[in-house]
């Protein structure tokens, strides 16, 4: 996740050596009602997606099944809150699947951690292909849930494709006002412009066999000065509670966008025509004390009917990522099984 400056209350301070498993973090659950088998399908473009699909033990493979597509946060994998996420889902029923998104963990793509929005966005219109392809789900009934910058990248993907009948998003970034602006619109235009310059200058020295240089993401070490955000994922990414390293990645790169490859999502503008997804109906869930609430509250205000917005109180933006006592799983069921019946 890239992080720019702004002004919010202090949250809980953490330490490189604990990680804040209250409110029942867990990360890395595994759920022994489910089954799990690796899939892998191409996109459009014909990069090689990898995914994890879930299936409630004893599912009847006769009969075609409802399915939930989830998507990680930014710079994440599916190993963190994804998994988590498409785990529960599945014990309610539903065939989910986990994806990698494109330049991300076991999914293809390169170079490593770079930004291409449409191309995200198009992960989860190639995950309904495979899935509305298989026999055992019925194509009418498939949903997409994507958390953190997934949130942005499921609703760019459902303007365009009306397969997804329904769109929640949970600690949703809309990663392109997040770079062009910053939270609480802390940005200026002439801060804008300096990181346009710095990436673009960027490319001659990659263009020219030059070290790819990496920017926004998680601090790999805190001290008494870490801005309160940053203490936020930290305790998340850099400790044992989700911290995940991807084969053929190293603990220096996770959650790291590639330099000058970020401004890509400046061009990024998911929330534009965000109406014209209705009358499929769409959920957003975030924290009273999340960091990026302002998010959820304008995809919300612009979305048309039937829409809802849920604040769960007491949370921040990380606590929805694994926190099972806070995450409203409830909620999510109840959306899904109306939406998908």
């Amino acid at each position: 996740m890239t992080i720019i400056s702004t002004s919010i209350g202090m949250l809980p301070a953490s330490t490189a050596f604990a990680a804040d498993m209250s409110n029942g973090a867990a990360n890395f659950y595994k759920s022994d009602k489910v089954t799990v088998q690796k899939v892998t399908f191409k996109n459009q473009y014909n990069m090689k997606i990898v995914g994890n699909l879930f299936m409630p033990k004893g599912l009847d493979q006769k009969t075609k099944s409802p399915a939930i597509i989830v998507g990680h946060p930014m710079g994440a994998v599916k190993e963190q809150s994804s998994n988590l996420y498409a785990q529960k889902l599945a014990e309610q029923g539903f065939v989910t699947l986990a994806i990698d998104n494109t330049f991300w963990g076991e999914s293809e793509g390169q170079p490593r951690n770079a930004v291409l929005p449409d191309v995200y966005s198009e992960a989860f219109s190639a995950a309904v292909d495979y899935l509305g392809t298989s026999a055992f789900i019925d194509r009418e009934r498939i949903g997409v849930l994507g958390i953190c910058g997934s949130g942005s990248f499921v609703i760019s993907a459902a303007k365009i494709d009306p397969r997804m009948k329904a769109i929640a998003t949970v600690s949703m970034y809309d990663m392109g006002a997040a770079n062009r602006n910053a939270l609480n619109h802390s940005q200026t235009l002439e801060q804008r412009k300096q990181i346009i310059a710095e990436a673009a200058q960027q490319r001659y020295v990659e263009f020219t066999g030059g070290a790819i240089k990496y920017t926004g993401g998680t601090d790999h070490k805190i001290d008494a000065n870490t801005h309160p955000i940053q203490r936020e994922f930290y305790d998340f990414y850099r400790t044992p509670r989700g911290e995940f390293t991807p084969a053929g990645s190293s603990p220096e790169h996770t959650t790291h966008p590639t330099l000058s490859s970020n401004t890509k999502f400046m061009n990024f503008y998911p929330f534009n025509d965000i109406e014209t997804i209705s009358p499929r109906p769409m959920l957003f869930i975030t924290g009273s004390e999340a960091h990026s609430k302002e998010f959820s509250e304008e995809a919300y205000r612009l979305a048309g009917q039937p829409k809802e917005l849920v604040i769960v109180p007491g949370a921040g933006h990380v606590d929805l990522y694994d926190r099972v006592n806070l995450i409203p799983f409830d909620k999510l069921t109840a959306f899904f099984k109306a939406n998908l019946k």
